[in-house]
């Protein structure tokens, strides 16, 4: 049960493995999670290191993968995910696995070539087809088509001498049908509008064989003169490539051309569905598997880096290993290394040995899916030193109630533990859609946590007497009217003359006293509403604060006990407690007194706090208008007064001389022994050596104590002693924690302000949008309340739980950081990384 209040104890220990049962041993401790492997080989660079081919192997099954479960996602084929753990295969398995995953992407490049040739074909055949056929529309359209195909113009045959015949060329292409526009104008600039340029566009987008997307394209064709402007157009065409194809000039070849193409098509596509049918049952097979792949290939990367930690024997026989792990799971971590060598078939057994060391361990604490959303709350302050105080046990209550304190309200409480409630209770379905949006794994993760403030929430606003900015009339009101009037209740004529009514608090109401619970209802009618609960809840904010700032400091008084620190315990805790209880911890009994001592009648004449409070540290007690609270105020104010202002030396002063005198105690003087004798006042020779961090807890009901003011030493406390240093890191504390006790007080406040303000929103959304639907009284009321609803809903998510509740959360998650774990928790160790398969069996396979 102590591990739940302080972080697991932790031991050093060496691992002797055998070199044929190193694997499994290894696989068997990264199913359990519960070591973490020091790198025994820091200078050895990582290429130079025993098991770097199987790393490279593994790496290149892995990429291998990759390219597979890309083909997969690509082809939309879904990957099958049956949350299998298979177990790691055997080191010669890896053969195996090497050459189905070589024969699977080599048959998937051939498949990805192959269709990528046939689709290119296709495109060119499919370009060609829309040629030929918009190439014929052009011809047709022309008046004289003789002019545009070969043709010639004849002179008269009685002349002697006869001309050439005059013929133009053409050329026929697809282009993008985004760069018409600039092809266009090229041409004419280039050729000085001696070319006719015909364009049309492809209806149908065609697809690119490269990238596979989807692409638009137009036909042109090019008519000119001459092998110059043939040059000049070719090279235009190519600089915008645009793809040309070769046009027949007569319409029956054209004709003939295309009935070729077509049917070529109908076989290409043919054969591109087979390609692709036989590329999905690959990738569909794959798929299957591909997962459990992963896991085997990852799992056994991570066993051969996990083996480069480890420090090979000179007889290469046994691998030497050194893990932190926790003491208590010695044992599961002996029956893992049994099952590793058994499976090995290995006879003989592997070694795990406890170590000595001067060196700190990590920080583990156990977490279930309950307190991990807490635990990480705190560790997010920072990770804390080995075997301190851990604060989650206690802000799993504290954490929910501070912030309820700030957003208590029935209503908004009860939709966030209703939206918690989901959460938690279809937890094992949401884990199982793996859903990668940040937000909602971040609000997953604390369901928890939301879902005891919203719990909290509920109490406290019952307790705020507040739901939906509207009191709960559960009990009646305690107000009694029948005593104001000589002729007994208010009539109809007194409420409907008076804007404003005052009922007298002194008059015994329906109770006969307190309010059963909560506050009374008719305070929501009330106009000094707020006066009320500003005194209220500033004062409650008060107590709360002072609470759990005691209690901060309370819990490093067991830090110390534990360590065996009474140094820290009579100059450090006893100051400190007595600092804070004096002022403050006196401050919260006057309010409790000043609630219990004055009732309703006398209450007018109840002398203020906060100048009793001021006038408490002024010595200022001949203040007429100040009255005292009780008999004797005055002395024992003087005397809490005085003995705060006595603490601050003894933190400032009294310690850092103590720990100088020690320090001479330890290089000086020592323990001399006379014959057996001890004499002096030193520490003992045992408590001076190397004290183990962790064999501290264990032996020191055994070791007596030389003096109730000196702690062990510890090696690494054993170093040069600066006087200097040690006192202004002394008043730097001295000063932090005196003024610390004011403003975190103060720092308090802010339960009472948040408070406030979420009662007044909440309100003012009330008036300002819910009003309006329900002031209407026609038959269309109803739809104008339904509008009027929804806009009411949305912002009150929106503003009221969302907004609100985020800002509740960072002054809760302030609260604790800030005001109360600076009490006690030092936060300045490192946290425990064991080796463990769960990220990768998570999903999660960066390393």
């Amino acid at each position: 049960m102590g591990e739940l209040f302080r972080s697991e104890e932790m031991t050093l220990a060496q691992l002797f493995l055998q070199s044929e049962a190193a694997y499994c041993c290894v696989s068997e401790l990264g199913e359990i999670g519960m070591v973490q492997f020091r790198d025994l080989n820091p200078d050895v660079n990582v290429f130079q290191r025993k098991f770097v081919n199987e790393v490279r192997r593994c790496e290149e099954m892995d990429r291998k993968l990759r390219f597979v479960e890309k083909e997969i996602k690509k082809a939309n084929i879904p990957i099958l995910d049956t949350g299998e753990n298979p177990e790691v295969p055997f080191p010669r398995d890896m053969i195996d696995l090497e050459a189905t995953f070589e024969k699977l992407e080599n048959e998937l490049k051939e498949i990805n070539t192959n269709q990528e040739a046939l689709k290119k074909n296709f495109l060119e055949l499919t370009e060609l087809k829309h040629i030929l056929h918009r190439t014929q529309q052009f011809f047709n359209e022309m008046e004289d088509p003789s002019l545009l195909e070969e043709s010639s113009i004849l002179l008269d045959p009685n002349e002697p001498t006869r001309v050439a015949p005059l013929r133009l060329g053409f050329v026929a292409g697809v282009i993008g049908r985004e760069r018409i526009p600039t092809f266009e104008r090229m041409l004419w600039r280039v050729c000085r509008g001696n070319v006719f340029l015909r364009q049309a566009d492809i209806e149908d987008p065609l697809e690119d064989p490269s990238s596979g997307d989807q692409v638009h394209k137009s036909v042109f064709i090019i008519f000119f003169q001459g092998d110059q402007l043939k040059n000049r157009v070719k090279k235009i065409c190519e600089g915008f490539r645009a793809t040309l194809y070769p046009c027949p000039e007569t319409p029956q070849e054209r004709k003939e051309m295309l009935a070729g193409v077509n049917a070529r098509i109908d076989d290409l596509q043919m054969v591109l569905n087979q390609t692709e049918d036989h590329r999905q049952r690959v990738l569909q097979a794959a798929a299957k598997t591909v997962r459990v792949w992963f896991i085997k290939v990852r799992k056994m990367k991570a066993i051969y880096h996990t083996l480069n930690l480890c420090n090979i024997d000179v007889t290469q026989k046994c691998l030497i290993a050194e893990v932190w792990c926790p003491v208590s799971d010695m044992d599961s971590i002996q029956f893992a290394l049994r099952r590793g060598t058994e499976k090995s078939g290995s006879t003989v057994p592997s070694i795990l040995n406890r170590m000595q060391s001067t060196q700190t361990p990590p920080t583990f604490n156990k977490t279930n899916k309950f307190t991990s959303g807490f635990q990480n709350i705190v560790d997010a302050y920072g990770i804390g030193s080995y075997r301190e105080i851990n604060p989650a046990p206690y802000t799993i209550i504290t954490f929910p109630f501070l912030f309820a304190v700030m957003f208590g309200d029935l209503g908004h409480g009860t939709l966030m533990t209703c939206a918690a409630l989901y959460l938690v209770l279809r937890e094992s379905r949401l884990i199982a859609q793996k859903n990668d949006n940040e937000i909602f794994s971040m609000v997953f993760a604390g369901r928890y946590i939301i879902l005891l403030m919203g719990i909290f929430s509920m109490y406290t606003g019952v307790i705020y007497n507040d739901c939906f900015s509207k009191s709960l009339n559960v009990f009646g009101s305690g107000w009694s009217v029948r005593p104001m009037f000589k002729g007994g209740n208010w009539t109809t004529e007194t409420l409907e003359s008076n804007t404003v009514l005052q009922l007298d608090p002194a008059v015994e109401g329906v109770f006969g006293g307190p309010y059963p619970f909560g506050i009374d209802p008719i305070w929501s009618i009330s106009t000094n509403k707020l006066t009320f609960l500003n005194s209220f809840k500033m004062k409650m904010s008060v107590i709360l604060g002072v609470i759990h700032m005691l209690f901060g400091v309370t819990l490093s008084l067991f830090n110390h006990l534990y360590f065996k620190k009474p140094l820290n315990v009579y100059l450090g805790f006893i100051p400190e407690i007595v600092f804070m209880a004096s002022l403050f911890g006196y401050l919260a009994i006057l309010i409790f007194y000043k609630w219990v001592a004055y009732d309703a009648r006398t209450s007018r004449d109840a002398p203020s706090l906060l100048i009793a409070f001021i006038n408490m540290f002024l010595f200022s007690y001949n203040d007429p208008t100040a009255k005292p609270l009780y008999r004797g105020q005055m002395g024992l104010q003087i005397l809490l007064v005085l003995l705060a202002l006595a603490c601050v030396p003894v933190m400032l002063i009294v310690k850092t001389l103590v720990l100088r005198r020690q320090h001479l105690w330890q290089k000086h003087l020592g323990t001399q022994n006379f014959g057996g004798i001890r004499v002096g006042n030193g520490p003992t020779e045992d408590e001076a050596g190397i004290i183990q961090h962790d064999q501290l807890a264990q032996q020191s009901e055994d070791e007596p104590e030389s003096s109730l003011l000196l702690p062990a030493f510890k090696a690494r406390e054993e170093e040069e002693f600066i006087f200097a240093d040690v006192a202004v890191h002394q008043a730097i504390h001295t000063i932090e924690y005196c003024l610390g006790c004011i403003s975190n007080t103060a720092s308090y406040l802010r339960l009472w302000a948040l408070s406030l303000a979420h009662a007044q929103l909440s309100e003012v959304l009330w008036s300002m949008v819910m009003r309006i639907g329900l002031s209407s009284r026609s038959y269309g009321g109803f739809v104008v309340l339904a509008i009027v609803f929804y806009f009411f809903a949305v912002l009150t998510v929106a503003i009221l739980l969302v907004m609100e509740g985020l800002s509740a959360f960072l002054h809760a998650l302030r609260l604790h950081w800030v005001e109360f774990q600076n009490k006690f928790y030092v936060g300045q160790g490192f946290k425990f990384l064991p080796f463990t398969f769960e990220s990768i069996l998570d999903g999660r396979f960066d390393e």
